[in-house]
């Protein structure tokens, strides 16, 4: 029997600060930005609505970008697998860190709302018999040349 196993993260959430890009040595651009996700049930013994709040690290590689749109408050879609590094801190402690490394990015609310931020695709909407697909961005008018680019659009 083969073995099986998954690492999938699916979030839906707040950000909780501005997200921040930095640079590599070997210059690949790596944005950082924490999740808020929220969670509300009712207590059995007292019937109050209690609420509990789940803050996630997320880091997206590659998308040099994306930190203008990923600010406080919006509303994302994270998908992505979890990882979890060390390291020593100053005082020779060894340190555990476990994060989303994103793969797709959806800006859900707020400012850039619909735009997805790891592929460029705009948010999913629903076909005909409830299925999900995802709509792609209309083509170039007829009149701009789709192959004209700037060194500002060349992600590498």
């Amino acid at each position: 029997m083969a073995s099986r196993s998954v690492n999938k993260v699916i979030l839906i959430g707040h950000l909780g600060r501005d997200a921040e890009t930095r640079f590599t040595p070997a210059g690949a651009a790596k944005t950082t930005f924490s999740v808020a996700t929220n969670r509300r049930w009712k207590d059995q013994q007292t019937g109050e609505w209690k609420e509990e709040t789940d803050w996630h690290n997320v880091v997206l590689w590659r998308q040099e970008n994306v930190a203008n749109y990923l600010t406080k408050g919006v509303q994302v879609y994270v998908e992505g697998r979890l990882q979890t590094r060390n390291y020593e801190d100053k005082d020779g402690k060894k340190v555990y860190i476990t994060e989303v490394v994103a793969d797709n990015v959806i800006l859900l609310g707020g400012r850039g709302a619909g735009a997805d931020v790891g592929t460029g695709m705009s948010e999913p909407v629903s076909a005909p018999g409830g299925a999900q697909r995802t709509q792609r961005p209309s083509a170039p008018a007829a009149d701009e040349d789709p192959f004209s680019a700037t060194d500002d659009d060349i992600p590498f």
